[in-house]
């Protein structure tokens, strides 16, 4: 049966879950786990509702607040009620977030750059194109939602 080059595999998805554990152990050096980087880095750019960062980030409503509230307990995290609207309280990146957030990312770019070192540089290079394509596919599938 021809393989669709379009279409990705088996491979590669057991090679995303393998990125996954990397970007895990690397946050984990600085004390936060994945679903804590990933709300840090999407409030980084901008306040979000609770609602609203439960969609992106693919969790429940108690999910996100047990999240939240371990966030916001290490100072990482603020909630704020939100201008106009009294029953919203909008979730906001502190200075301390942002700190954490550099060092999570900073520790994720040593490990992938330490996978990188085993390839030849126009592989390196195909790789991060990849990466940055990938970015850009699930930044339109957020969209789309």
């Amino acid at each position: 049966m021809p393989v669709d080059e379009d279409v990705p595999t088996a491979d590669h998805a057991r090679a995303a879950a393998r990125l996954g554990k990397v970007v895990d152990k690397a946050v984990g050096e600085v004390d936060l786990t994945l679903p804590q980087y990933r709300m840090l880095a999407l409030l980084a750019s901008g306040t979000e509702a609770a609602s609203v960062l439960a969609g992106h980030l693919a969790v429940s409503r108690p999910s996100l607040t047990a999240l939240a509230d371990g966030l916001v307990g290490r100072g990482l995290v603020e909630r704020r009620p939100a201008p106009g609207d009294r029953r919203r309280v909008d979730h906001v990146l502190t200075a301390d977030g942002r700190s954490a957030l550099a060092e999570a990312d900073e520790a994720v770019q040593r490990r992938l750059a330490g996978l990188l070192a085993h390839l030849s540089r126009p592989q390196r290079r195909r790789a991060v194109d990849g990466l940055a394509l990938w970015l850009t596919a699930l930044d339109a599938a957020r969209a789309d939602r």
